[in-house]
């Protein structure tokens, strides 16, 4: 197994995940807020896994080529995009803290909205599918058969460093990053780009 593509995929995969979009802006808040953020980081980095894989071996032409499937995937994630941006931006409006104490019940179904936001960020947003799926697909499909996986492994390993990194990193700096002032700009900083992303998809969508 050749080291070299190895670092290929790695530096490939980072390429694609690391510019800011919803999924890091997801993972980064949950991060700063503590809730479960390491949760959130495992969902990101499976879902990745799995669609990078799929690409590589074969997906990446199916998924592209099957119009509804993409259709569904971009008006879900508009939806989702704009929802969660109008919460952080009432976040943002009345400052109010996220650490509050929970009971069981409580905690379980807040894991279970965080859960369901990651996997929304993540299969409702068509730009992993056209990262992960079509482009790092296309690109490992071109590699022999035993140097995609090799292929795979570097670019699974730079999802997984990325989404630990930022998720634990943005705890590690919570104290700092949950200031009432600075919360309240990270909210209002993600909410935007979240319009902004939901834009961009409904824009292509339109156009298309």
């Amino acid at each position: 197994m050749s080291s070299t593509i190895i670092l290929q995929g790695f530096g490939l995969g980072l390429s694609m995940i690391i510019p800011i979009g919803a999924q890091n802006a997801y993972v980064l808040n949950q991060g700063i807020r503590r809730h479960h953020h390491v949760v959130t980081a495992t969902i990101c980095f499976l879902c990745d896994a799995i669609l990078i894989s799929l690409g590589i071996f074969g997906g990446g032409a199916m998924l592209a080529s099957n119009e509804l499937l993409l259709n569904v995937v971009t008006i879900g994630g508009v939806a989702f995009l704009v929802t969660y941006a109008l919460q952080s931006l009432y976040r943002a409006w009345k400052g109010e803290k996220d650490d509050m104490p929970e009971g069981d019940h409580v905690s379980r179904r807040s894991m279970i909205a965080v859960v369901l936001g990651a996997l929304a960020v993540t299969v409702l947003n068509p730009h992993v599918y056209l990262d992960t799926v079509v482009v790092l697909g296309s690109i490992g499909g071109q590699f022999e058969p035993s140097q995609r996986i090799a292929f795979a492994i570097g670019t699974v390993l730079a999802s997984f460093v990325w989404f630990y990194g930022i998720s634990l990193g943005a705890a590690k700096m919570s104290p700092v990053l949950s200031r009432p002032r600075v919360r309240q700009a990270i909210d209002m900083l993600v909410a935007a780009m979240m319009l902004y992303v939901a834009f961009l998809l409904m824009q292509k969508w339109l156009a298309g």
